[in-house]
């Protein structure tokens, strides 16, 4: 007789595992609270389907900031590659951009993507119920769900939570689970916004010129982290894959200092002396000729600097190189965490046995991004999810027998 399983939640990392999980052995079925499954899925598309990174295996796993043994394990064991052979399988085919970054064939969109996934599901009969939200534990340790304004109890053998973070929350993501996990005295890091913008206390008369531009071809620091890149401008402060990827770093400035540093380098293709010899001689052109048509500085950029320094900083050629090989930027907060592309916290990692199990609840699972891990953008967050289900997956189907 097979085991039954529930999988709470209908996100990438729960999708994973349902497809990658025997069915001749396991009786599956998935409760989502939303309408319809993958919601995040689909909104992480809207920018462009970054579905992994072709990096190799050691490269890819490094970039993960967080600790994760977890993490670690499932990404060697299921792979970037393994993900675009497993796309491949149900005829989703993928290309690497010139950043190394995997997409689908640009004809596929992120919804043809989860139709393929939901197919392969469906033809392994597995029980896709919408609109049930979990609400906690019955004392005889089965499932609260809530349906149609009804309290329904579901009784399962295995129970893997697949719940996400706290970002997003109109695609279901919205960190309300841990209260519950809490009253078991399962051990919770708060969140934090990861991935996000960052504040930075603007002039009036820079934003005019300068809010929704780009600073385009730089590179940023923060600590002993740099990240070479673009971002934006906004009238909250800073957003773009360069910032993002400092962001475990300005997380702990903030957290000690309240502020953190960041410094710009506006031109990191070439050394401060080969700058210099930008200016010297100087002859009649001006700064801002300089600027524009020797060091090919965009005009937001040399807005910025305008902006950062004074007339006698700007006019000093001396002190004008240094700033645009390093200018600091301050930063005192970041975005709220349901405007965050990802966040970082979640279930304690150590609450965890090596298969992903609780270890105070039996055959209870937790994966994907309600867990504690962080990772920068470029395909690395939906990369952990698919590994992280995949990974389960393989440990149930050869560890857990059918009941007799």
């Amino acid at each position: 007789m097979k085991k039954t399983i529930a999988i709470i939640g209908g996100g990438s990392s729960a999708l994973a595992l349902a497809a990658g999980l025997d069915e001749n052995k396991f009786d599956i079925t998935i409760y989502e609270r939303q309408p319809t499954l993958g919601r995040k899925f689909l909104v992480a598309g809207d920018g462009g389907f970054n579905l992994t990174h072709s990096e190799d295996t050691e490269q890819f796993i490094s970039r993960y900031t967080s600790e994760s043994p977890h993490l670690t394990k499932s990404l060697r064991t299921f792979s970037n590659l393994d993900t675009r052979n497993w796309l491949k399988s149900m005829g989703i085919n993928t290309y690497v951009g010139s950043s190394k970054r995997v997409f689908p064939l640009k004809s596929i969109k992120p919804i043809q993507v989860l139709n393929a996934i939901l197919t392969v599901l469906k033809k392994k009969n597995i029980h896709l119920k919408t609109r049930h939200t979990w609400q906690g534990w019955t004392t005889e340790n089965d499932l609260w769900m809530s349906h149609n304004d009804q309290n329904v109890v579901v009784k399962a053998d295995i129970v893997v939570f697949s719940l996400g973070g706290a970002s997003w929350s109109k695609t279901g993501s919205d960190g309300q689970w841990t209260r519950f996990f809490e009253e078991k005295n399962v051990k919770i890091v708060p969140f934090q916004a990861s991935n996000c913008a960052y504040r930075v206390a603007w002039s009036d008369t820079f934003l005019v010129q300068a809010e929704g531009k780009s600073l385009k071809n730089i590179a940023i620091s923060c600590d002993d982290k740099r990240q070479k890149g673009e971002v934006v401008v906004t009238k909250f402060g800073l957003e773009g894959g360069a910032i993002y990827a400092l962001s475990p770093a300005i997380r702990q400035q903030l957290e000690t200092q309240q502020t953190a540093i960041v410094h710009l380098d506006l031109k990191p293709v070439l050394s401060e002396s080969e700058i210099k010899n930008k200016f010297f001689p100087k002859g009649k052109e001006t700064i801002s000729n300089i600027l524009r048509d020797q060091l090919h500085l965009s005009d937001t950029a040399i807005t910025l600097l305008k902006s950062q320094l004074n007339k006698i900083e700007y006019t000093n050629p001396d002190i004008l190189v240094a700033k645009i090989k390093n200018l600091p930027l301050s930063i005192t907060a970041a975005a709220p965490i349901d405007e965050a592309i990802s966040t970082v916290g979640g279930i304690a990692e150590d609450e965890l046995d090596d298969c992903f199990q609780f270890k105070n609840i039996p055959n209870h699972y937790a994966i994907g991004e309600m867990l504690d891990w962080d990772a920068p953008t470029g395909g690395y967050l939906l990369q952990a999810c698919f590994s992280m289900g995949h990974y389960l997956a393989e440990k149930m189907n050869k560890t857990i027998s059918s009941t007799q």
